[in-house]
């Protein structure tokens, strides 16, 4: 649908934006952002996130159906980033929760032992296996695991319902402690 690419992009141009104005508000204090920080590549991750979630929700919602998912990513893709250049992320995504999910929604159960993965709402679980595979088996070493907790609560927030940051937060929180909290610092 052409209206979504149109706020799609102009959310990203928005960004582009603020970053710039952000740089020259800091310029003028004789201050600066470090240059290795990409505002509009972190966009990019939050929107691709945004479209894993909703490609693992249709999954979900459809019933699993195996060979389905990677098409049901493509057409959201179409749908929600046209224009997007890098969507391997999107895929490493999905695909990665596929094929860990057995692990993951027993990481679930464990670590989320009040709620059976059958009454977790579609959102929220699909958040959780997402965040999951980033933080656990996803081995993306631009990604500290903060950050992919705090990318999931975010999701959490703007995709369920109004406990869903809080819930995602305390399980995902439960599973980092566990590893051991590993790159705690970055």
């Amino acid at each position: 649908m052409p209206g979504n690419a149109v706020i799609v992009m102009l959310v990203l141009l928005g960004i582009y934006v603020l970053t710039d104005l952000f740089r020259n508000a800091l310029a003028a204090r004789g201050r600066a952002l470090p240059s290795d920080v990409d505002i509009l590549g972190m966009a990019n991750r939050h929107l691709s996130r945004s479209v894993a979630l909703q490609s693992l929700f249709e999954w979900d919602f459809r019933g699993f159906e195996k060979d389905q998912l990677k098409q049901i990513a493509g057409h959201n893709v179409d749908e929600f980033a046209p224009g997007m250049d890098e969507t391997d992320f999107i895929y490493d995504l999905v695909l990665g929760v596929q094929k860990n999910q057995v692990e993951i929604d027993e990481l679930i159960a464990e670590s989320a032992p009040d709620w059976p993965i059958e009454q977790i709402t579609v959102v929220d679980r699909n958040v959780l296996r997402l965040g999951i595979y980033e933080l656990k088996y996803a081995l993306a070493k631009d990604v500290p695991p903060k950050v992919a907790i705090n990318e999931a609560i975010e999701l959490a927030k703007t995709f369920g319902g109004v406990s869903s940051g809080k819930f995602v937060n305390g399980v995902l929180g439960t599973i980092y402690k566990e590893m051991g909290e590993p790159r705690k610092d970055e």
